[in-house]
């Protein structure tokens, strides 16, 4: 049976391929319709294969690709070397990012860099980071607890306040004194200082819990103060930015009012009425494909209407994230799902992007070398003495202050997000860009080592916490 089978096979094969050859046969013979138009003639092959095989490359597609491919291999082994050096993976990443830029793979070999990464082929890579970071910033919404916030409301809110407060009000004094020289053109003195005082304000809550996950800080005093302090901090800090973003973007006072007061419809109605309708649906809802479906749906709508109103993607999935209820188990499902995707492939993508942008050669004179000291004095100063104080006011022992202030001057990624958000405004012009990406660097290294600083200043001991490793 088993032949008859085998000798079944080439038959019907070679029997229709028989008839599909005798069919093109006879319909070349047929004429070419004389009421259209005839086709023009295909291009001869070309003579090589080569001419062909780099036109496909520069497809765009297959540049998209290629440019994937180089920034995750960039971003895994500069992350591999920064765990090496006792730094989140990251920092690594965001070194990656730089270096695949103007700032050194363009100062090297500007013909590789124009290769790989053409001017025109940027915005393929912009759209898929805007992607990248929306997953992102849904599973930073996801993350905060709520209820651990409310538990240590007092202390967390008012250390998360003091460490957004003092280094945006310094981050405007130094914006009244840098304007003249560094603001772009065309741009008003408020735009340019309100988002020079939320750059100095952003804690990076996703890497400081990583740091603090590394360092054997989970379920400690401090470990559990920090990421709270943390989780306050980004919601407040977001809160303002949505602000800053729509005072900025408005035509004028009565635009700006108007936004600011969709905004705040927008976030109550997402807290209010889907927040409570998504959680009775979730609970309603059977199988696993489906609340993921309607996750993302919300998602998607969250980040429209944000975008619509005028205070950017970003905030709109963050807020989805914040209300994801965590009585169907979909935050751990939603985050199993996009965790991978967005952390492993989209946010290499964004760090390239954002080198892309940093150009440090520009960087050229001792004037604005000393606008970056003066960028790292006031992001340092405002956020870890800022945080470190409060936290000693509120009761915490003084290692544990500076602890906190240490953590809490984590900016990372976050703050990258929000400087890509004023470069697009064009808010920040090149220079101060690439300062404030080099402080968000030098700030997010210096987390690891302050604290090692501290724990061996004050002879950490396993009383109640675990000793940093």
């Amino acid at each position: 049976m088993k032949k008859k089978n085998y000798l079944l096979y080439p038959v019907i094969i070679g029997i229709f391929a028989a008839l599909i050859w005798f069919i093109i046969a006879l319909g070349q013979r047929l004429q070419v319709p004389q009421h259209q138009p005839a086709q023009a003639a295909a291009p001869a092959a070309p003579a090589s294969l080569l001419p062909a095989l780099l036109e496909h490359a520069r497809h765009p597609l297959s540049l998209l690709l290629l440019q994937i491919i180089v920034i995750l291999c960039v971003s895994r082994l500069f992350g591999y070397a920064a765990r090496k050096v006792r730094q989140p993976a990251v920092v690594g990443e965001i070194v990656a990012g730089i270096v695949l830029g103007p700032s050194l793979l363009g100062w090297c070999w500007p013909e590789g860099m124009q290769a790989i990464f053409p001017a025109h082929a940027l915005s393929s890579l912009q759209f898929l980071s805007q992607i990248g970071l929306a997953f992102f910033m849904f599973i930073v919404g996801m993350e905060l607890d709520i209820h651990k916030i409310r538990q240590k409301a007092h202390d967390a809110v008012m250390i998360s306040h003091a460490s957004i407060i003092i280094p945006f009000f310094l981050g405007v004094c130094l914006a009244y004194f840098t304007y003249a020289q560094y603001a772009p053109a065309a741009v008003s003195f408020l735009s340019f200082a309100l988002f020079m005082g939320i750059a100095m304000s952003i804690t990076a809550f996703p890497v400081l819990a990583r740091i603090v996950q590394e360092r054997g800080l989970s379920g400690t005093p401090l470990g559990n103060m920090s990421i709270t302090c943390a989780a306050a901090d980004d919601i407040t800090a977001w809160g303002i930015l949505a602000v800053v973003v729509a005072t900025v973007k408005a035509t004028g006072l009565l635009s700006a009012l108007f936004t600011i007061l969709l905004a705040l419809v927008f976030v109550l109605a997402m807290l209010l009425l889907v927040r409570p309708w998504l959680q009775r649906r979730m609970t309603r809802l059977k199988g696993v494909k489906t609340k993921v479906a309607l996750g993302f749906f919300v998602l998607l709508i969250a980040g429209y209407l944000a975008e619509v109103i005028g205070i950017h993607l970003l905030f709109g999935a963050f807020l989805a994230g914040v209300i994801m209820p965590a009585e169907a188990n979909i935050k751990e499902v939603l985050r199993d799902k996009l965790e991978d995707v967005s952390v492993v492939i989209l946010l290499p993508v964004f760090f390239a992007f954002t080198g892309l942008r940093t150009q440090i050669g520009l960087l050229n004179e001792g004037s604005l070398w000393l606008g970056f000291a003066a960028i790292m004095l006031v992001a340092v100063s405002g956020k870890f003495a800022g945080s470190a104080l409060t936290a000693r006011l509120v009761g915490q022992p003084w290692r544990e202050a500076l602890s906190i202030g240490a953590l809490m001057n984590t900016r990372g990624l976050m703050e990258l997000v929000v400087l890509n958000i004023g470069f697009d405004l064009g808010i920040l012009s090149p220079q101060v860009f690439a300062m404030m990406v080099l402080m968000a660097l030098a700030t997010t290294c210096m987390t690891g080592p302050l604290l090692d600083v501290i724990n061996h200043w004050y002879g950490w001991k396993e009383q109640g916490y675990h000793k940093a490793v």
